[in-house]
């Protein structure tokens, strides 16, 4: 078994897709001859040809309108949106239109598209390279919205992505793409291949849409995290001392409710990490959930720990970005209250 980076497991997803059906189509800004800026599709033009993995444009619109077209005449369609922070000219063609074809057709068409887009900040990408939209698709329906931690998760998930009949947003958390970013930034850089979680298999494997798994055992507290913040979450648990279940989502549409629901009801308190913006962000979905289904296992409020609520600060990208620290206090809140 190979260990591989998270670039390296979400190149082996697309070439293992592609080798498997000749309808999957890679294309996107930068993708064939160069590789992505990421490399993630480094050598896959070269395997399969120009008429399988190409170039586009720099139009969003353009990638993901032809996606979808591509789609309704059977082909599948795996595009990059080179950073989530670029894909907003093509929001209106993944509401209006990916999003609703099953609908609106009353199942004569799908949609089996994939736009992976790399999320979230800490490689002081500034404003316009470091957001984290993933609430922007969780509100839409007839969307499915996946966040992977690792490289294993990474390509099993971008396979049963690819093997979908709908739409799927694959975010992948750049911070995560060389090695299990903790927050601790001023410690040395921890490579994926010290991580068991980098063991990939070379050939097929999938990973359903919709589980979410349980990354560390506690009793005292849970908390719910994916992407980044689950090595963060680890972190922090660890730091603290504190016996903290840690929760790794790995797809926020569909949820894995039960998996929430059984966890806090054995701990009966709750902390919430995500990256993104404080304010309307996908935690405060899972916060009312918890209420919802957990309220009288609750021994604390529900407590939240995320970005702020401006644009990413380059010149503060630690101070934003919620590290283990900020989620260590909140952890000893919780058991505190």
């Amino acid at each position: 078994m190979a260990r591989m980076t998270m670039i390296e497991a979400v190149r082996s997803a697309m070439d293992v897709a592609m080798g498997r059906d000749e309808d999957v189509v890679v294309f996107g800004e930068d993708v064939g001859y160069f590789g992505g800026v990421f490399r993630c599709t480094q050598g896959l033009q070269a395997k399969y040809g120009k008429t399988r993995c190409f170039d586009t444009p720099i139009n969003e619109s353009g990638i993901v309108g032809t996606a979808i077209g591509m789609a309704a005449y059977g082909l599948k369609p795996c595009v990059e949106i080179q950073f989530a922070d670029y894909m907003y000219p093509a929001y209106d063609q993944l509401t209006q239109e990916a999003a609703r074809i099953r609908y609106r057709s009353n199942g004569d068409f799908t949609c089996p598209i994939v736009v992976r887009m790399p999320t979230g900040g800490g490689i002081f990408g500034g404003q316009t390279h470091s957001q984290s939209p993933e609430a922007l698709f969780t509100h839409v329906c007839g969307l499915k919205v996946v966040v992977p931690s690792n490289p294993y998760d990474a390509k099993g998930l971008l396979i049963a992505a690819i093997e979908d009949p709908d739409p799927v947003m694959f975010l992948e958390p750049k911070r995560l793409y060389n090695g299990p970013f903790d927050g601790h930034h001023e410690r040395p850089v921890t490579p994926w291949s010290k991580h068991e979680l980098s063991d990939v298999p070379d050939d097929y494997y999938s990973i359903p849409i919709g589980k979410a798994e349980v990354r560390r055992q506690g009793s005292a507290v849970t908390v719910i995290a994916y992407g980044t913040m689950v090595h963060v979450a680890l972190a922090a648990a660890e730091d603290t001392g504190i016996d903290a279940e840690v929760i790794d989502l790995r797809s926020l549409l569909p949820l894995d409710l039960d998996a929430i629901v059984k966890s806090v009801s054995k701990t009966g308190r709750c902390v919430v990490v995500h990256e993104a913006t404080l304010t309307s962000g996908f935690g405060g979905e899972i916060a009312a959930l918890v209420q919802e289904h957990c309220f009288y296992h609750l021994e604390a409020p529900v407590m939240r720990v995320a970005g702020w609520d401006t644009p990413y600060p380059h010149a503060q990208e630690w101070d934003y970005f919620p590290g283990p620290a900020r989620v260590g206090r909140a952890l000893t809140d919780v058991m505190e209250a």
